[in-house]
């Protein structure tokens, strides 16, 4: 039984409208209940929550900064290294090795150290490679750049690769300013990276001119007699402190920390970057040291506005939201009853427009017609009822070769045909018509499936050649509405056809030569109201995106739908870059497809400038996701240990190099625990050496269920095993290998029974190297096996 009808039946005398209040109602109240139960279990948590939500904001922000810091560190020592290994270093190779570096950094530069008497030839050589005027500069007392005064020494920025718009101030001589050259002078004197104090930085849009000026010098490489050249020159990185840190990081209205970083190398301490927006009312606070170069800078963190807005008390939200949600149900409900009615209103208001659309369409139509009638390629000949001739423009002159006097009153348009093809047609209309249709009429009567449309004819000169037109005839009326003659208007198509034939050539070799290639070929644009197109895109971009070739050309877009969402920022941006500089565009990017799921995507385009002002870029895009996997397996093998799984020697050295560095750097903990397994040989004399690769994927997995996240187990050959344990002094890592200890001896192996293994322990010591610390490691794992094995001995404590 439907339901319209059973409804009467069950309501009574409830109208529709009043059934849809009384439901709303009972949902309204249900959610409200509903919602004070769950506010009420869930309020004694808050607090935790928050201190914990923040702690790993703090961690992570932490985290993201000091990776930058170093990141910029490497860049420059990279940049600096190809120029020491480098006899001499052009222009476009400085800026083909600095551009791809241009990451987080405002520009790179390279200032050579000029000296007075070098001056003059300095600047003269250097305005005939580049054809234009260089001079030495500095500021003014105006701001302004102006030819320096003379000096002992000077060190000009002679290269620059630059993100900014406003371009690089070539010849500002370094030495010109105390921040500057002060930053040189440390850097010359250690002969490692140093950091400038805070400085504005030249040649930077204001709100980016706050930074810090990142020098490394640069020597000669060392040669048998010398060590250690003299430097002749200085790489550096210009780093805006608001580029650096706010690149990538949430926006001030949705960042959940407000941060502030100061600069305490100087008596004076000095604000390098500090967050707008407002601070929270609340005393979490978050204090770490971020380091680059020589310096060391003061991070403080503390709750935003935003941060005490998501983490409100759960009470509060819970019965915000409950209450909202009962709401936004109960509203639906009214929604849903008036959407016919608004759907049927659209149509109508829909359908008006069609028409008004339809009238323009229209009235366009009449004008574009009105032009071609007038144009002067186009023959317009005019006949009587009898066929002969009474009009015959310049047009038709110029395209058939007869004269008007040649042709009006004594010619038919019959004779301008070709005969056998009027033959032709006459018969092919006699069928279609059901009736006789002479050869003379057979170019002026219309076929029922080509109603009011031009069609194709072949016309004979008077040179006798041939003419191929396209044809569209009218009938002429007088102003009584009777009919007089017939209006023939003529377009020669012949090179048009011979352009069609080629055109079609072109693309069938086109389509047959993109189908071989792998990957896809396009062309893209880039219009100035930041519109995307694709011109063309060969069948392999479906196979790439899973996206119909037809869909990518009406709406380029939907690639970018494609693109992984945390590489779809940087491969606009990569685009936009290389359409500002009309350099080569290539990116490696993820792309998450529906039916082959996430794919790595290599593509690569050369621009060119339009003359409307937009780019166009011919490239090709190509799947190498099996390359990229085979990368990924080939590290995990290069670091991993094939029988236990753990990490192996080279992965341990890598880390602790690292954790030697950082703690040269900054102050903290490092200890090292060093197993060695007893008696192995014996159990793999007795049992097998696979019984004894059993134990150590046994001991392994033991140890590794003991261990830290933070702590790095590896195994440096045979039974030989190390623990790395970071931010670990040598009593906590001493508790850490008494723990590992008594695990490992505590139950029996399958086969072998109890498994012991000497244990030794050492923590890193100030001024200590890498071999000192593990040779105090193994010290104490032999006292361990002198003294009985089978126990954890400490390292030995200095006299």
């Amino acid at each position: 039984m439907p339901l319209n009808a059973v409804r009467p039946k069950i309501l009574g005398f409830i109208s529709e409208q009043a059934s849809a209040w009384l439901v709303a109602l009972v949902v309204l109240l249900a959610g409200f209940a509903l919602t004070a139960i769950v506010a009420w279990a869930a309020s004694d948590l808050y607090q935790q929550q928050v201190r914990q939500r923040f702690q790993l904001l703090v961690n992570e922000r932490y985290t993201r900064l000091q990776e930058r810091f170093e990141d910029q560190e490497q860049r420059l020592s990279s940049l600096r290294r190809f120029f020491v290994n480098s006899d001499e270093v052009s222009r476009e190779e400085f800026d083909g090795f600095a551009q791809p570096l241009l990451l987080r950094a405002q520009a790179y530069s390279w200032a050579p150290r000029v000296f007075r008497e070098q001056r003059s030839q300095f600047e003269q050589e250097v305005t005939r490679q580049r054809g234009a005027p260089f001079f030495i500069r500095e500021l003014n007392a105006s701001g302004e750049l102006a030819p320096a005064p003379e000096r002992d020494e000077y060190a000009p920025v002679l290269y620059s690769q630059t993100q900014s718009l406003l371009g690089a101030p070539l010849g500002f001589d370094l030495l010109a300013q105390p921040p500057r050259r002060s930053a040189l002078e440390r850097a010359h004197k250690s002969g490692k990276l140093a950091v400038s104090q805070p400085i504005q930085l030249v040649g930077v849009e204001p709100a980016y001119a706050t930074g810090v000026l990142l020098v490394a010098p640069v020597s000669r490489a060392p040669t048998s007699e010398l060590s250690q050249n003299e430097p002749y020159g200085y790489v550096m990185a210009v780093i805006s402190m608001r580029q650096l840190v706010a690149d990538g990081l949430p926006k001030a209205e949705r960042d959940n920390l407000v941060m502030q970083i100061v600069d305490t190398s100087d008596l004076q301490p000095q604000v390098l970057f500090e967050s707008s927006n407002a601070v929270a009312s609340s005393d979490l606070v978050g204090a770490r040291r971020l380091s680059l170069g020589d310096h060391v800078y003061a991070l403080t963190l503390r709750p935003s506005q935003v941060f005490e807005q998501a983490n409100h008390s759960s009470l509060a939200v819970i019965l915000v939201m409950g209450g909202l949600l009962s709401v936004l149900l109960s509203a639906l409900l009214y929604v849903l009853v008036s959407q016919r009615q608004r759907a049927l209103k659209l149509v109508e208001q829909r359908t008006v427009q069609l028409r008004l659309r339809e009238l323009e369409l229209r009235g366009a139509h009449g004008q574009l017609r009105s032009v071609l009638n007038a144009a002067t390629q186009v023959a317009i000949i005019a006949t009587d009822l009898r066929g002969v001739i009474n009009t015959f423009n310049a047009g038709a002159e110029q395209m058939l070769g007869f004269k008007a006097e040649q042709v009006v009153g004594k010619l038919t348009l019959e004779s301008l045909h070709l005969a056998l093809e009027l033959e032709a047609c006459s018969a092919g209309l006699s069928v279609t018509l059901g009736k006789r249709i002479p050869a003379s009429q057979a170019m002026l009567v219309e076929s029922p499936d080509n109603l009011h449309e031009a069609r194709e004819w072949t016309l004979v000169r008077q040179d006798g050649t041939q003419l191929i037109v396209n044809m569209l005839a009218t009938v002429l009326l007088d102003d009584h509405g009777l009919w007089i003659g017939h209006l023939a208007i003529y377009l020669d198509v012949t090179e048009q056809k011979r352009a069609y034939e080629a055109l079609a050539a072109r693309d069938r070799l086109l389509k047959k030569l993109s189908a071989h290639v792998p990957g896809g070929i396009f062309q893209f644009t880039l219009e100035p109201q930041d519109k995307w197109r694709f011109i063309y895109a060969s069948d392999g971009m479906r196979d790439i995106y899973e996206i119909e070739v037809s869909a990518l050309q009406q709406n380029a877009t939907k690639v970018f739908e494609r693109i992984h969402p945390l590489d779809v920022e940087r491969v606009r941006a990569s685009i936009r870059l290389s359409a500002l500089q009309l350099s080569h565009w290539r990116e490696e990017y993820r792309v998450l497809l529906p039916q082959r799921g996430l794919r790595w995507i290599r593509g690569e385009a050369t621009p060119e400038e339009l003359p409307g002002g937009g780019t166009l870029w011919h490239g090709y895009v190509s799947d190498i996701s099996d390359l990229k996997r085979v990368e990924e397996e080939l590290r995990a093998l290069s670091i991993t240990d094939s029988l236990t799984g753990i990490h192996n020697r080279r992965y341990f050295q890598d880390r602790l190099r690292a954790e030697m560095l950082r703690l040269n750097r900054t102050s903290g903990a490092l200890s090292v625990i060093m197993l060695d397994i007893d008696h192995f040989k014996r159990i793999n004399d007795q049992h097998g050496h696979a019984v004894g690769d059993g134990v150590l994927q046994e001991l392994c997995k033991r140890i590794g269920q003991r261990l830290r996240r933070t702590d790095v187990f590896c195994r440096l050959g045979g039974e030989e095993f190390m623990v790395l344990c970071p931010n670990t002094d040598g009593e906590r890592a001493y508790s850490l290998a008494l723990e590992l200890w008594q695990s490992l001896r505590s139950v029996p192996m399958e086969l072998v029974g109890i498994v012991t293994a000497s244990f030794g322990v050492a923590s890193w010591r100030a001024d200590e190297g890498i071999d000192g610390l593990l040779l105090r490691a193994d010290s104490a794992v032999y006292l361990a096996k002198q003294a009985g094995r089978d126990r954890v001995e400490a390292e030995r404590v200095r006299a």
